[in-house]
């Protein structure tokens, strides 16, 4: 995981983008937000508890629900950005609890990012097979930031499931299952910047029951210099209705211009889109960081309203 990191910052030293991190609960922070709470029951499991074979991004899955939450309810999973680590924005998942949804922060391999190894790679499909790489285990793109099987998006979410479903069997876990992998119709993703990414990709290739996009995609191609355009695959059919996709991104992110035009190209509709345009709250100042407004959308209390509409009710 050391080495993975130094390959991050040495690409952002080199200027490939502009990135800010949206950091994950420091680990007293993480320590608390592991208790159940009044109405609400939490669970933190490492992944290494699910599937011996995973070694690397340990930190614990976060699983939340609200206590009157039957089976019957969606599945939320939630994935962090570049750097993050679970639980992530607290209030968007108690949030997501109390709109009906049973809910899951997943830890999972998110140093570096597509948008960071990309972008001056010759192939116009770099993104495309990072992702897949990054979520199936599917390909092996660079020996540095490999993906196997088993450090998979989907196998870390299958193996922490079915470790649910033997250890609470009443709870049945298992109904968001199906032939060995998962059911992706009981299933919503969401997800800030890569992990928006990664949400929306999911959607392109499968039926899923909602997709909340925060800040991004905006994987681009450099093309004639420094002309961006988008990644092919984001313009690609999508197997999830576009009445079920949602996103939002601040006015003033860098790269809110890219963040548009991927929105149009995955044809989310106009009125499913809200762009956030206050300023920084007066905690958070105008210089921190490189992007300092990229993730206002997802932690920002003034916007509660807005991620409300996103999440809509779980059944």
């Amino acid at each position: 995981m050391r080495k993975q990191k130094q390959w991050f910052l040495g690409a952002l030293a080199a200027g490939a983008v502009s990135l800010a991190v949206v950091p994950g609960a420091d680990s007293e922070t993480a320590i608390r937000a592991c208790a159940d709470a009044a109405g609400r029951v939490v669970e933190c499991v490492e992944p290494s508890a699910t599937d011996p074979a995973i070694r690397r991004f340990d930190t614990p899955h976060y699983v939340l629900f609200n206590a009157k939450t039957g089976p019957d309810a969606d599945l939320l999973i939630f994935l962090p950005g570049t750097g993050g680590e679970p639980p992530g924005p607290l209030k968007f998942l108690e949030a997501a609890a109390d709109a009906g949804y049973r809910v899951i922060s997943l830890a999972y391999n998110d140093t570096p990012a597509a948008a960071v190894y990309c972008p001056r790679k010759p192939d116009p499909a770099c993104s495309e097979k990072f992702r897949r790489m990054r979520i199936d285990g599917d390909g092996r793109i660079d020996p540095a930031i490999d993906n196997t099987g088993a450090e998979s998006i989907v196998n870390r979410l299958v193996k922490l499931l079915r470790y649910l479903a033997q250890r609470e069997p009443d709870r049945k876990w298992s109904n968001y299952l199906e032939d060995g992998t998962l059911n992706w119709r009981r299933i919503a993703f969401a997800g800030q910047s890569q992990g928006a990414g990664m949400a929306a990709f999911i959607a392109k290739e499968h039926v899923v029951a909602r997709v909340i996009l925060f800040s991004s995609p905006w994987d681009f191609v450099v093309s004639n210099g420094n002309i961006r355009k988008l990644a092919p695959w984001i313009a690609m059919p999508a197997k999830t209705p576009p009445d079920r996709w949602f996103g939002g991104y601040h006015a003033r992110e860098n790269t809110a211009g890219l963040i548009a035009e991927a929105y149009a190209a995955l044809r989310i509709p106009p009125d499913h889109i809200r762009v956030f345009r206050l300023g920084l709250p007066a905690s958070r100042p105008q210089g921190r960081g490189g992007n300092p407004f990229h993730g206002e959308g997802i932690r920002d209390p003034a916007y509660a309203e807005q991620r409300a509409f996103f999440l809509g009710r779980s059944p």
